[in-house]
């Protein structure tokens, strides 16, 4: 085998392994206790995961199993450190971060959140970002309040 074949396969390897960094928002990084909790079990995963690509023998496949948990480890490193605990809102009186909130769409629809941090938020599970379009509309606001998000109108039918 050539010495130029064998550095051309090290090169593609090593392109194959680095990955660009996760995007790391330039909000406040505000988290609930499960949102902190949830960072800190993420980073240990990743550091794990390190750990065991970095006994492997083969350097290529170090690299490639190493990919991941290297940009993940940045990342969720970054976001705990970064992490700003907010405590549970103590009123129900104005839509806050922490808070769960039912609001009713101008169409009909009626839908229940809880706005949390943005690594912890999933819709589909019932929570959603405190920079999502919806969470900055509401906070500040109170039952009864009809606001407006985009073309469309939410009214706060509950604050919990």
């Amino acid at each position: 085998m050539s010495v130029a074949f064998a550095k051309e396969e090290s090169a593609e390897a090593a392109s194959e392994t680095i990955l660009p960094a996760r995007p790391i928002s330039d909000r406040i990084n505000l988290v609930t206790e499960a949102g902190l909790k949830m960072l800190q079990d993420e980073l240990a995963h990743a550091q794990q995961a390190l750990e065991a690509a970095s006994v492997l023998e083969d350097l290529n496949e170090r690299r490639r199993q190493s990919a991941v948990p290297v940009r993940d480890v940045s990342y969720y490193a970054e976001r705990v450190r970064t992490a700003q605990l907010m405590p549970g809102p103590t009123s129900n009186q104005v839509v806050a971060f922490g808070h769960i909130l039912t609001f009713e769409r101008d169409d009909g629809r009626t839908q229940t959140f809880r706005i949390v941090g943005e690594d912890e938020a999933n819709p589909a599970q019932g929570s959603i970002s405190h920079g999502s379009p919806v969470a900055i509309a509401l906070i500040g606001k109170t039952v009864g309040d009809v606001v407006l998000l985009g073309q469309r109108e939410l009214e706060i039918l509950s604050i919990s």
